[in-house]
């Protein structure tokens, strides 16, 4: 008998898509989808859609919702219409990168209501994200492309 605090279940998140549980998948598994080691994934086979896990998590605890081809596209290009707010406030407020991408993101989030407002980009829709790219160049455009330092 274990004395002591109880040890929490595993996570094992649920697929958007289809509503099947992910499988927990490692490099060299049939399922994996990188051709290198990306580090474990929770994966749904059938919808294609996949998340990492926290590189330090010893509970392979998710990053955020599983993301399908275009939730995943749209991730990649919501980074990169944030990369020069981040490198901004790096330079302006001497903060980390993980620091300033994670403030952008808030700040999004915060301007367009979303609720709960997600503290990383794992956990946007698609929806969320469009909208967002949408909303960050409206306001690089406004601010000018000459300073791409704003109040992030």
């Amino acid at each position: 008998m274990r004395v002591g605090r109880p040890i929490k279940a595993l996570p094992q998140p649920l697929c958007d898509y289809c509503g099947a549980r992910a499988a927990l998948v490692k490099y060299g598994e049939a399922a994996y989808p990188y051709r290198d080691d990306h580090g474990a994934l929770w994966a749904c086979t059938t919808c294609q859609a996949w998340i990492g896990v926290h590189s330090r998590s010893t509970r392979n605890v998710p990053l955020g919702r599983l993301a399908d081809a275009a939730l995943r596209e749209a991730k990649g290009r919501l980074h990169d219409a944030l990369e020069p707010l981040v490198a901004g406030k790096v330079r302006r407020d001497r903060v980390n990168t993980f620091e300033a991408r994670a403030k952008a993101i808030r700040w999004v989030a915060g301007e367009l209501g979303f609720e709960p407002v997600p503290g990383s980009i794992h956990n946007l829709s698609l929806d969320q994200c469009e909208l967002a790219i949408r909303h960050v160049e409206a306001f690089v455009a406004h601010r000018g492309a000459a300073s791409p330092e704003t109040s992030v």
